[in-house]
């Protein structure tokens, strides 16, 4: 008898919790962040360029009314969210150290896919909100054409999306000051309103961090709202075959490595039926331990 035959092997069944889907092809966050990263390093070579300055990412993807709204350039309010300012590093540095941590969380609520419509929704949100408060006489310091870029809105959405499902979670800012998520959540989200009314002179860029973060709290509220991800076409997005042949392969390597600790596994329980188990080495303790952990993934 293999080892996956063996009673204790079998899985569990039922649905947990968990409102999402596992992840297709790696951490979704850390995509997010490798991609910003390089889109940024990107922007400082270009715009330091002058024959490259013209294509710069900076230049067609930033968000501004002009064109993406009078102009009809609607994808600056996605691309706008990978750029950040080239003459701040904090800004992207910020964005990147509150995706890194708390990203996660909200990845494994949701599942990936969810998770990543769940970060470019809030950035659409806060390129909206953004605009329509531009409308209003006097409350934002900015014209049509202003661009406005950043990770803000979707890291806001992420960050009260946590303080929602994880109130209590104490973090410790700059690594000093212990605080709750949900007072965090209430001092970054008064800070951002205050300004914005007061006019300050990123008044523009709090309207967009609280558009995220309305979306976000929203969203995590009723993660059902995101059920569309699920029904896409995901084998379209990838070119014809590619997506077909990568899933073969991940199935042939996961086979293997199964039916190779099942060899394993055998011979060691074997083993301690013949000699007893304090005859196991460190090593097939370990394997044991493996299989065992493996046993109990949902």
């Amino acid at each position: 008898m293999g080892y996956y035959d063996r009673p204790y092997r079998h899985e569990p069944t039922g649905s947990g919790p968990m409102f999402g889907r596992r992840s297709f092809g790696g951490s979704v966050t850390i995509w997010l962040i490798g991609i910003n990263v390089v889109v940024h390093l990107i922007v400082m070579i270009t715009l330091g360029s002058n024959r490259a300055a013209a294509f710069s990412p900076f230049v067609w993807g930033n968000f501004n009314i002009e064109q993406a709204i009078y102009g009809g350039q609607v994808w600056r309010f996605v691309t706008y969210q990978f750029l950040h300012s080239p003459s701040s590093l904090l800004h992207i540095l910020f964005n990147m150290i509150v995706l890194y941590f708390f990203g996660p969380l909200i990845e494994q609520y949701l599942g990936s896919r969810r998770f990543l419509a769940f970060y470019l929704l809030c950035g659409c949100a806060a390129a909206v909100i953004y605009s329509i408060f531009s409308f209003v006489p006097g409350l934002l310091n900015t014209t049509p054409d202003m661009p406005l870029v950043g990770a803000s809105g979707s890291v806001y959405g992420t960050l009260i999306a946590c303080a929602v499902l994880y109130p209590a979670q104490v973090v410790h800012v700059w690594g000093v000051f212990p605080l709750q998520l949900r007072t965090l959540a209430f001092i970054i989200l008064g800070i951002a309103a205050f300004s914005l009314i007061a006019g300050a002179r990123n008044a523009g860029g709090e309207a967009a961090h609280l558009g995220g973060a309305a979306l976000g709290f929203l969203l995590i509220k009723n993660a059902h709202w995101l059920n569309f991800v699920d029904r896409m076409p995901w084998h379209k997005v990838a070119p014809r075959g590619m997506v077909h042949r990568l899933q073969q392969k991940r199935v042939r390597r996961r086979l293997e490595q199964t039916r190779e600790l099942e060899r394993e596994v055998d011979r060691i329980l074997d083993k301690v039926a013949r000699q007893g188990l304090q005859s196991l080495t460190r090593r097939e303790k370990k394997v044991l331990h493996t299989a065992t952990e493996q046993r109990r993934e949902p």
